[in-house]
């Protein structure tokens, strides 16, 4: 079998990705929006107990990583998942986690 060389741009698209998910809060937000499919800042704050700056922070973090997308619907701004994919990472992770 060929040994498979990744892209070092990828490898660190890949690092950079895995270090936006690596916070339990953004761990949690994941888990949230896998859940409800979109929710509104207000929405995961309440859910989190957290200040909503501190939300915003770690909603940003994930957005700039490709991880969650954002839509306006009049004065709402919802976020969503962008790849379904990234919750199994988690769900994995915590499998091997006792």
């Amino acid at each position: 079998m060929a040994k498979q060389v990744l892209d070092p741009e990828k490898l660190d698209c890949m690092a950079n990705r895995l270090k936006a998910i690596a916070h339990p809060i953004r761990i949690t937000i994941i888990d949230l929006l896998q859940r409800n499919g979109k929710l509104t800042v207000g929405e995961i704050q309440r859910n989190l107990n957290i200040e909503q700056a501190a939300t915003s922070n770690h909603l940003r973090i994930l957005k700039d990583q490709q991880i969650v997308s954002s839509t306006r619907d009049g004065k709402n701004k919802f976020y969503s998942l962008r790849q379904a994919k990234l919750a199994a990472i988690i769900n994995c992770i915590e499998q091997c986690v006792e």
